[in-house]
Order: structure tokens, then sequence, then C-alpha cells
């Protein structure tokens, strides 16, 4: 029975120390956001060949409730719950949907994603994250996007473990939004897909953040689009 509740407690503290991005602005869990396999663990996807990698969804087919409307230029607030705990990169991919399909309906798959959000880390005695604690992150929409719908991806690495190949800790989701009011000019250079994106030795993704402190580093993927 001790041992039992003991393993309980561990559980549930494993939890608390990972998290989701369930919701954009101010809007209900899950309501734009396709739900994630994680919903209740909050575990990560930690194979970057796995098909998860791409929006881990719970039920891989069917799409969130929603869409929202989100106007080219403006910010839009990608929230984790309860917060990002872990060390490392946060980065943004958007994907147009294609002709003849939706938000809602389109999987994501195919060399679509292009990134529009990238931090870095502060380096010097040890490496800090912008993202490390935020409840939030800040997804500047391109003002220069083609109207439409697309699938809106937010993805922290946790590095905390990574020092070797399935070490990092992927947190994924997909938002379904439609964008207004873009000028129709995007034309990303660099397009990726998930799975496809990345391999687990990227110098991004394994790495040991803690000895020695690394003196630069390489986010994987992609180089940010802009206008």
């Amino acid at each position: 029975m001790k041992l039992s509740a003991t393993l309980a407690v561990l559980a549930a503290a494993a939890a608390e120390a990972h998290y989701t991005f369930p919701s954009i602005a101010n809007t209900p869990d899950w309501q734009y956001v396709r739900q994630t396999a994680n919903f209740q663990s909050n575990g990560p996807v930690t194979n970057v060949n796995s098909p998860d990698i791409r929006c881990y969804q719970r039920n891989p087919g069917s799409g969130a409730p929603g869409t929202y409307t989100v106007a080219a230029g403006s910010t839009l607030a990608f929230n984790a719950k309860a917060s990002i705990s872990h060390p490392g990169p946060m980065a943004v991919y958007i994907a147009k949907v294609p002709t003849g399909q939706t938000a809602a309906t389109w999987d994501g798959s195919g060399r679509a994603w292009s990134k529009i959000y990238q931090d870095r880390p502060n380096l010097g005695g040890s490496m800090t994250w912008p993202s490390n604690g935020a409840r939030s992150i800040n997804v500047p929409i391109p003002r220069c996007l083609q109207n439409g719908d697309y699938l809106l991806r937010a993805e922290h690495i946790a590095l905390h473990s990574a020092g070797s190949a399935g070490g990092a800790q992927f947190y994924i989701s997909c938002a379904q939004i439609t964008v207004t009011g873009g000028s129709g000019t995007y034309s990303p250079r660099n397009q990726v897909s998930f799975p496809g994106a990345y391999t687990a030795t990227d110098p991004g993704i394994m790495i040991n953040i803690y000895y020695p402190v690394p003196t630069s580093y390489t986010p994987p993927g992609p180089a940010v689009e802009t206008c």
C-alpha cells in the first residue's frame, strides 16, 4: 500500500513538471486547439520520427471544435498549462491549409510548415531561456500571409535530459486559425514536414546544456521566415 501511494505521488509530481498548450488568446482549453494525446498526463513526445511530432493529437483525423479568426499583423497568445517548466527553445510554425480542405479537416501532412517564431537562450555562466516559466507565448502573425485557413503549431523542446539521442522532450499543440487582412505576399523559403524536419542528433536537440556550458546554440529546423 505504501509503495502504491509513493508511486502515485511520484507520477503526479512528474505530470505537474510537464505541460500542454491547450488554448490560444482568451479561449477555453481545446476549443480552437486540437486535443493532444497528453491532455491528462502532460507527457512529451520523444521520437522525432513519430507522427506525433506534428500535432500530437489524441484523435488523429479529427479537428478541434472551432477555428479562430485572427488578423494578419496582429499578435496571438499561445497558452501553456500550467507553465513552461523545463529549459529549452520555443518555436511556432504555420502551415496553409490546401484548397478544398479546412483547418478542421486537414491533417497537416507534407512540406507545408514554415517557422514564424523562435526564441534563443541567454548564454554566459549558464543557459537561460526566455520561455522558461512562461504561461503564454505571444506569436506575431505575419502581415504578409494569404487570407484563409492555417494550422498554427506550438513546439517547446525541453533539453534538461537531452544529452543523448531521444532525451529531448517535445511539447506540441496545433491550433486552427483563419487569417484575415493579409497582403498575400508571404513566400517562405524553407518549408518542412513533420515528421521529417528533425533528426534525433541535430545539435539543437541532442545537447548537454549543463556541462560544459555551451557557448552557442543552433535551434533545430529552418530559420524564421519574414515578410
